[in-house]
């Protein structure tokens, strides 16, 4: 097994006052010449909005753009003529395509918190479209639940591209096993909260982990814990 450990410490950081961004990645003025991506993971942000506040109208283009919510109320109105609010729990996915424009604010009253991610897509150009699902937390206790897959279903959003997004939470002194075939594809584990240990590796709140070269994750969990699985290409 491969690995590289992504710390708290070294993310980038955006504070806006009303926006605070913290970047894994190279994002917007941060770059880091050695945190590029991973794989095809190319913008993994963990995201504060304040009440009142949010983004304006701006486009996107050829991106998987998934935004998972993990606190507040957010709007999301976009040029395909969706306009609709997304509350904790919800997972939006964006297959920008050949191109479109959006808008998202904090239309509650406590922050949101939400993570953004980017995945390169497989084909260029196609018709850009835009999914949400819900995923209770209280119907995901003791499990991993895929919410975005490359392939498509009732039960999960779906992206143009060959990676897939599980979203685990588990009780303190549970422990899972996770395999999957690693042909052109490696594992990112971005730890929400609590605290988990993956292939001997421990990870704290909001601590990530990249994992390649490997066919099976066995995770245990010291505390109750939320986090993020990403399989992800490592190149076209």
């Amino acid at each position: 097994m491969q690995f590289e450990r992504y710390n708290p410490k070294d993310r980038g950081l955006k504070d806006l006052g009303w926006l605070q961004s913290n970047f894994i990645f190279s994002f917007s003025g941060h770059y880091n010449p050695v945190r590029a991506g991973f794989g095809l993971l190319r913008v993994f942000n963990d995201d504060y909005v304040q009440p009142e506040n949010g983004f304006g109208i701006h486009p996107h283009a050829n991106m998987e753009i998934i935004s998972i919510m993990l606190a507040g109320s957010m709007n999301h109105i976009d040029s395909l003529g969706y306009k609709e609010v997304v509350h904790k729990d919800w997972v939006q996915i964006m297959s920008a395509g050949s191109g479109l424009r959006h808008e998202e604010h904090n239309v509650g009253q406590d922050e949101v918190n939400f993570l953004q991610i980017w995945i390169e897509p497989k084909l260029q150009n196609i018709t850009p479209r835009y999914q949400r699902r819900y995923f209770p937390e209280e119907k995901r206790v003791n499990q991993l639940t895929t919410i975005v897959s490359n392939e498509e279903g009732q039960s999960h959003c779906w992206i143009n591209q060959n990676a897939k997004l599980s979203l685990g939470y588990f009780e303190q002194g549970q422990s899972h096993t996770y395999e999957f075939k690693p042909l052109n594809k490696a594992i990112f584990v971005f730890n929400i909260s609590g605290a988990l240990q993956v292939n001997g590796q421990i990870l704290q709140q909001r601590e990530a982990i990249g994992i390649w070269e490997t066919e099976q994750l066995n995770f245990t969990f010291e505390s109750d814990s939320r986090f993020l699985l990403i399989e992800v290409p490592i190149n076209h």
